[in-house]
């Protein structure tokens, strides 16, 4: 397993009976989490601490009980990146921590290569790979459907101090914008992509990751360079195994530029009980 352990802003303090217990910053919150199927630890006053609970609506959806009067946002810091968190409705604090392991695999990747790297961030959500990738010394093109997001992540990279780094912020649809890339004869030496199970674009365009995502990878050889660094496809799509994603990569990456592929679940250490709470599976390929 990838292993995100090297936190100090944040900590997962507890998990049990389809939840768990974080720590982000200062304050501590209590989450649903689907893979948590096992009970809770004898922790009760762990858990009573918690800064703000969010409840699920049986209708859908949910929404936070707040037991302290917490800031709209704050801010946590991982090494020299700086980020925003801010509960909203559907239970999200606009990080996902254990992507972590895979910002340093890629910033190694990018101050180990000999040339200057372009990455585009496909699903790039609040940027967190962006703000990895900028600090590293890449220049990134961060693409996501949802403005909120774009405009999230652009707060984020000035947050880090990055104003100055080379980034561009697309609201778009993620495969048109591919597909516009390849007829500019744009060029990448790292690729990110975050699919979702399921989503619809800016003009609602449909995306199932099981018919879109092998299709997605195959455009995107297009508009890499002949030497690629690094192409990273990350998912949290329950019943899709790892191992489907290094079948992914060894058929487009390896089959075109040779270099190897591999994939793991990533994962969170767990505080109170030394386990390790999995969350989704990331796929890698480098030369």
């Amino acid at each position: 397993m990838l292993l995100a352990d090297k936190w100090k802003d944040y900590e997962l303090l507890d998990t049990g009976d389809g939840e768990k217990l974080e720590r982000w910053g200062k304050y501590v919150l209590r989450r649903p989490d689907p893979q948590v199927i096992w009970p809770s630890t004898d922790n009760e006053k762990a858990w009573a601490k918690a800064d703000a609970h969010y409840h699920r609506s049986q209708s859908g959806g949910g929404s936070w009980e707040y037991k302290t009067k917490l800031p709209s946002r704050w801010t946590i810091s991982y090494g020299k990146l700086s980020f925003y968190i801010e509960p909203t409705g559907f239970k999200h604090t606009g990080l996902f921590p254990e992507q972590a392991v895979n910002w340093e695999w890629m910033m190694d990747k990018i101050r180990s290569a000999s040339k200057p790297v372009r990455v585009l961030n496909l699903f790039a959500y609040t940027g967190g790979a962006t703000v990895a990738c900028a600090y590293a010394g890449a220049e990134v093109c961060h693409v996501d459907a949802a403005k909120g997001m774009v405009t999230r992540a652009k707060e984020n990279l000035e947050l880090s101090g990055l104003k100055d780094r080379t980034v561009r912020f697309i609201t778009d649809d993620v495969i048109k914008f591919v597909q516009r890339e390849k007829r500019r004869g744009k060029m990448y030496e790292g690729i990110i992509m975050d699919p979702p199970s399921y989503g619809r674009g800016p003009k609602g365009e449909l995306w199932k990751i099981e018919d879109e995502l092998y299709g997605l990878v195959e455009m995107c050889m297009d508009i890499l360079s002949p030497e690629p660094v690094f192409f990273l496809i990350n998912s949290y799509t329950t019943g899709l195994a790892p191992s489907v994603l290094t079948n992914i990569l060894s058929m487009s990456m390896i089959k075109k530029f040779g270099g190897q592929a591999y994939s793991d679940e990533i994962g969170l250490p767990i505080k109170a009980s030394g386990l390790v709470l999995p969350c989704g599976a990331s796929g890698r390929w480098e030369r």
